[in-house]
């Protein structure tokens, strides 16, 4: 089976469900974004949220999504950085367990984490993220010896807080021969950096995922099917997912709407990136899109099920079986 390769920031997911959203006021933190904060603030947020029963799962976008491609049988691989401390042998460990290779260099500040507010009723997540040694990582931390021998190369999109650390890893995914996807991350990122997206996707990325609110960044189109066809003229693959309606897939003239799979939705957090690993697994296996679109809606059908990206034994076998059904009957026309 073909390999893939991970890179983005090493961080433990901290969880917690809200009441209410009056915690996202007294933090100033927009429902539905991604906002850094220094190690002060994240101290105090983390105080905040462990009366509600916080939550701690090694995470990270691309992490998330390399954990679950290893645990369909891919062989998988990790770039990122840790601090030397508990949060970050924990995560070592996790995916070592996962049975992902990894490369996770050392930083001198602690382990990045972030802090995962879980809305009520529509399982909305808003992100305060202290990244610590994540952010560490620089261009000159890559190699080129890191990508040679993979066939995809996932990247997260939240690394372009440091555009010359995502190019530098474009730049060799393309040396290496790699097929590159990139996860839009979350709407502030993309416009924050909105031309140098445009620049990476349009010279550099073969598959791009995007939820609603990011394609509509990107491509400053409000219906997600308009802004799919937009998005598919800079890449071979174009995937916009839409929450509970599903999701548009597109490669080359081929557009495929994929209904979302049945789920009793506690928490969305890691969706799209289980998502995407479902997706890169059928492309893995030359598999029709729409059929990848559906592996993925699968196994993020699992997650949303859950607090947290770790998707249970039960559930994990359950998804498995009902792709393995998916393939049997779809996946040979």
């Amino acid at each position: 089976m073909k390999s893939i390769l991970g890179i983005g920031n090493a961080l433990t997911d901290i969880l917690a469900v809200l009441p209410d959203d009056s915690l996202l006021g007294t933090f100033h933190l927009p429902k539905g974004s991604m906002q850094h904060v220094d190690l002060e603030t994240g101290n105090v947020i983390l105080n905040a949220l462990k009366p509600l029963g916080a939550k701690y799962v090694a995470g990270g976008s691309a992490a998330n999504t390399i954990s679950c491609t290893s645990r369909l049988g891919m062989p998988s691989g990790y770039v990122g950085k840790i601090g030397n401390d508990e949060l970050g042998r924990t995560f070592k460990r996790d995916q070592e367990k996962t049975g992902i290779k990894s490369i996770l260099l050392e930083g001198t500040l602690g382990s990045g984490r972030a802090m995962v507010f879980i809305s009520g009723g529509n399982s909305e997540r808003t992100f305060a993220d202290y990244m610590g040694a994540a952010l560490e990582m620089v261009p000159e931390d890559l190699k080129p010896s890191y990508f040679e021998g993979w066939d995809f190369c996932h990247i997260e999109g939240y690394l372009v807080q440091n555009q010359s650390l995502l190019r530098r890893a474009v730049e060799l995914a393309k040396a290496a021969g790699c097929r590159i996807s990139l996860d839009m991350a979350s709407y502030n990122v993309v416009e924050s950096n909105l031309a140098f997206l445009h620049d990476i996707v349009e010279n550099y990325v073969d598959i791009v995922f995007a939820n609603e609110t990011e394609a509509k960044a990107f491509t400053k189109i409000d219906d997600p099917r308009q802004a799919l066809e937009e998005i598919s003229r800079y890449c071979s693959i174009a995937v916009v997912k839409v929450g509970k309606d599903g999701s548009w897939v597109k490669a080359g003239d081929s557009v495929h709407y994929i209904p979302v799979w049945p789920a009793a939705t506690l928490d969305a957090t890691g969706a799209g990136d289980t998502y995407a690993a479902g997706f890169l697994y059928g492309l893995a296996q030359e598999l029709p899109v729409d059929v990848c679109g559906k592996i993925g809606s699968i196994l993020a059908a699992k997650v949303v099920e859950i607090i947290g990206t770790k998707i249970d034994d039960g559930r994990w076998n359950d998804a498995v079986a009902e792709i393995r059904t998916l393939i049997a009957t779809e996946g040979g026309r």
